[in-house]
């Protein structure tokens, strides 16, 4: 990286995640379309009326300008076009969403080509805040997809037996570019026939357990 001395750059994406530092400093990961996962201090944005308060919270998209040191960035002024208000009115979706951020943080690297998997973060969390959508679906849709979209779909399994319906969904997900992914909804048979492949391309490719699924499902269980 260049040194502090070089000028601003402004990039585009989503905060992953947020954690204090210091006293008032707070220390960020944000996915970016220009240079993939990336780590940033935003001085003094947890005082009060600090510009950057609201901007480093999670799930916060928009530009942020920052300058770039030799092991992070410094962030400096953010403009936030989706603070998702909505998602954090309801808690399973909230969990839900956290969810994506946590499978979105394992899949990406630095100075990676993650515009696929920005974009497919973007448009699931948008998902979960869609009144007709079941959050079940769009689960298994996101998780089915970043696979797809990171180079890991094994393929249905020789030893599943799908339905028609079934197989062709999971095709469809695959192969469908990521904005026209939530357009469509399947029957009870189907979901749950998606659900346990899901789990299973989950279990083959991600090798750890993410703790805000563990909650959703809690919470899915008491409804």
């Amino acid at each position: 990286m260049a040194d502090y001395n070089s000028g601003p750059v402004i990039l585009t994406g989503m905060v992953l995640t947020s954690s204090p530092v210091s006293d008032y400093d707070r220390r960020v990961v944000i996915l970016t379309k220009e240079r993939g996962k990336i780590t940033a201090f935003a001085k003094g944005a947890r005082r009060q009326g600090s510009r950057l308060l609201a901007a480093t919270d999670q799930f916060c998209f928009g530009s942020f300008k920052m300058f770039e040191g030799r092991t992070a960035y410094n962030l400096v002024e953010a403009s936030v076009s989706n603070y998702f208000e909505d998602l954090r009115e309801d808690f399973g979706s909230a969990c839900l969403g956290m969810y994506f951020l946590e499978v979105a943080d394992y899949y990406t690297r630095e100075n990676n080509d993650e515009i696929e998997m920005l974009k497919l973060l973007y448009q699931s969390v948008k998902a979960v805040c869609h009144p007709s959508l079941d959050n079940r679906l769009v689960k298994v849709i996101y998780e089915i997809k970043a696979i797809a979209v990171n180079g890991e779909f094994p393929g249905i399994p020789a030893e599943e037996t799908l339905s028609g319906s079934a197989a062709y969904t999971v095709r469809f997900i695959v192969d469908t570019p990521v904005e026209k992914l939530y357009t469509f909804a399947v029957s009870d048979s189907v979901l749950e026939e998606l659900e346990r492949l899901s789990a299973i391309y989950m279990d083959k490719c991600v090798d750890r357990k993410f703790k805000s699924l563990e909650i959703w499902n809690l919470a899915l269980s008491t409804k």
